[in-house]
């Protein structure tokens, strides 16, 4: 099985970022945890991150026939970006929209997610978590 995290805009910040909000571990970090959580499930995991909404419709489209599923934080891309909604819809791949935070309860803005609707789930407010339990979705989705 193989799955890509994709993080978006603003995640390369983790650590420095309102570390209140999102906590003071390095998207680095985060990513050796949920690699050695994927390593223990034997999911071959890549991980992708841009602050580019272009780069990221590319990465999503570039799974197409690649990838068995995409745990997915668009960040700010979340709330208003039709067209990474879009990349999603068309590659029809299992895919899970995470949050470190729980956008419900954060500003106004935060709270819509344009993505949610093509996504087989959206987990937030979990930290790290978020992408563990994902995976761990995905996981089971596969082996079905």
């Amino acid at each position: 099985m193989k799955i890509l995290v994709i993080n978006g805009p603003n995640l390369n910040m983790l650590g420095i970022r309102e570390p209140e909000i999102y906590g003071k571990m390095t998207l680095t970090d985060m990513n050796a945890i949920i690699l050695r959580e994927a390593e223990k499930l034997g999911i071959n995991l890549d991980f992708f991150q841009s602050n580019h909404e272009g780069d990221l419709i590319d990465t999503i489209q570039q799974c197409y026939g690649n990838t068995d599923g995409i745990i997915i934080n668009p960040g700010a891309y979340s709330h208003y970006s039709y067209a990474i909604r879009d990349a999603i819809s068309s590659v029809s791949i299992p895919t899970v929209e995470v949050h470190l935070s729980d956008i419900s309860s954060r500003e106004y803005f935060r709270r819509t997610s344009v993505i949610e609707d093509v996504a087989e789930r959206q987990i937030s407010g979990k930290g790290i978590d978020s992408y563990i339990e994902a995976l761990h979705y995905l996981y089971a989705k596969g082996n079905k």
